[in-house]
């Protein structure tokens, strides 16, 4: 082993201990907080448990550099730079204050209020983030708003941040994604599979988006590394969005979860839903003719 590849190997074993040592240390700073009280009651299970998976991903990190499983390895490097991500942003939260505010809906709801003629923008803002980057589900976010706005309000900030935070997405998934993968996984292989996939994606993910069913927020990040173009995305997103943030906000506003018959008429949107994905997947190949039959997408190279 020639000089050079031991520098290599030696900086490859630190970037994953530092790495592991950055997720902790900012994660130990933010609990130190005790922001919330789950947090504080709970601050040296918590602790623990970091310390101990983060040393554990560092371990393993360092193994399977050792006997040369590549893939495995750049798996967790990548895994432990989301940690690393999570763990700042999580850390700026607890330090601001901002956690203790957004750990219930009606806290999030005083919170946004108290700023006055600024509460529709941070609304915007909220909902853009929380596509991208905070882990609330849409629901939630438009249910505060309904409560904040009324549905008809609620339904148009939403729409706005929503959209704006699935394109950054997308954005994110079409250029660092495809990257990202190509560095685990390797070019070759990856353009194998998504040339076995191209022309199969749009009716599935369009269809995910526009049923509840889906974490639709990390489909963006999907779609950005799928065959769908650009223009197809902008127009599929605006038109699936506007039908879910709006029929959410006003569903919300109109068969309410307190009484049983709202609950029997959820229930049963549910149950059509459902049975309507299946019905989809199971006809998929007659629908996926009758499209390209009729609609034309032009699709570019990537």
């Amino acid at each position: 082993m020639n000089r050079i590849e031991i520098i290599k190997h030696l900086v490859n074993n630190l970037a994953v201990v530092l790495m592991s040592a950055i997720a902790f240390l900012f994660i130990a700073y933010g609990l130190a907080y005790k922001s919330i009280n789950f947090i504080e009651i709970n601050f040296n299970i918590l602790f623990a448990v970091a310390g101990v998976g983060f040393t554990a991903l560092m371990v393993a990190g360092i193994i399977f550099y050792a006997f040369s499983f590549k893939t495995v390895y750049r798996l967790i490097v990548c895994l432990l730079i989301f940690f690393d991500i999570c763990a700042v942003v999580f850390f700026a939260l607890c330090a601001t204050g901002f956690i203790s505010k957004i750990n219930s809906v009606d806290a999030l709801r005083e919170y946004i209020s108290q700023s006055g003629a600024w509460a529709a923008l941070i609304y915007i803002v909220f909902s853009f983030l929380q596509v991208v980057l905070l882990p609330v589900p849409g629901s939630v976010a438009v249910a505060v708003g309904v409560a904040m706005f009324g549905p008809l309000r609620c339904a148009i900030y939403s729409f706005l941040g929503i959209v704006a935070g699935s394109i950054a997405a997308f954005a994110i998934g079409r250029w660092i994604g495809y990257k990202a993968v190509c560095w685990i996984v390797g070019k070759e292989s990856l353009d194998k599979w998504l040339k076995k996939l191209k022309g199969k994606d749009y009716l599935i993910l369009s269809l995910m988006f526009l049923l509840p069913l889906f974490p639709d927020d990390i489909l963006c990040f999907v779609a950005g590394l799928s065959s769908m173009t650009w223009g197809f995305f902008l127009v599929m997103i605006i038109v699936t969005r506007a039908i879910s943030v709006f029929s959410t906000a006003y569903s919300l506003e109109l068969i309410p979860f307190t009484t049983w018959w709202g609950i029997l008429v959820w229930m049963i949107i549910l149950t059509l839903v459902i049975l309507a994905f299946y019905l989809v997947c199971k006809y998929y190949e007659k629908i996926d003719n009758f499209i390209k039959t009729n609609f034309k997408f032009n699709k570019k190279k990537r």
